[in-house]
């Protein structure tokens, strides 16, 4: 997909602020540091637009970013380790489902997990919530390039095993590794809403 704009254009704090306007939306969800803001930065090919930090919990909020003045990435907090309060952790995990079970809107969900990790129950609950509740989603295996080769597609294998035997895409923010792959998915669901 050609990127002819890319903006961030707010962080939602409650259901009141989120985009009403139509347009579909692309959410991505993970664990804390799980490498979302860089995997939208490198699907984008822009540094610096969606934040990044080496500390967990950075995101605190649901921003959205509209992209080619037709569709919005969606960056909600990662859930999991983050160095705040148990209660701000709850309400966070609060926000993401009510934003997940929205009726309209929301074309796909990209479920993001450490490729150098098994899933934690977190990323379990998550996924079996999407499938339950008929989400459009994929799941997609950041930092795959701090694996070898060999070690990427045992650690593939295995969590595949372990979600279902769906398709996990390998990623990579600092090589490009399944961004074509990963734009290919985002451009289907985003058609098939038109």
């Amino acid at each position: 997909m050609k990127i002819t704009s890319a903006e961030f254009v707010k962080s939602a704090l409650a259901p009141a602020h989120w985009m009403a306007d139509g347009r579909p939306e692309v959410a991505f969800l993970g664990r804390s540091n799980v490498g979302k803001s860089s995997l939208i930065n490198s699907l984008l090919m822009r540094k610096g637009l969606a934040r990044t930090s080496n500390t967990p919990g950075r995101t605190q909020s649901i921003n959205y970013f509209l992209i080619n003045d037709s569709f919005y990435f969606v960056d909600l907090p990662g859930y999991g380790y983050a160095k705040v309060s148990k209660s701000m952790r709850a309400d966070w995990g609060k926000m993401a489902e009510r934003y997940l079970s929205k009726p309209e809107g929301l074309v796909l969900c990209i479920q993001l997990i450490d490729s150098r990790h098994n899933p934690t129950d977190q990323d379990l609950q998550l996924n079996e919530w999407l499938l339950a509740n008929d989400k459009p989603s994929v799941v997609v295996a950041t930092k795959a390039d701090k694996l070898s080769r060999t070690q990427l597609q045992k650690q593939l294998k295995s969590t595949t095993q372990v979600l279902g035997s769906r398709e996990i895409l390998p990623f990579s923010s600092e090589t490009g590794l399944g961004r074509e792959k990963l734009w290919g998915e985002i451009q289907t669901a985003v058609n098939q809403s038109a």
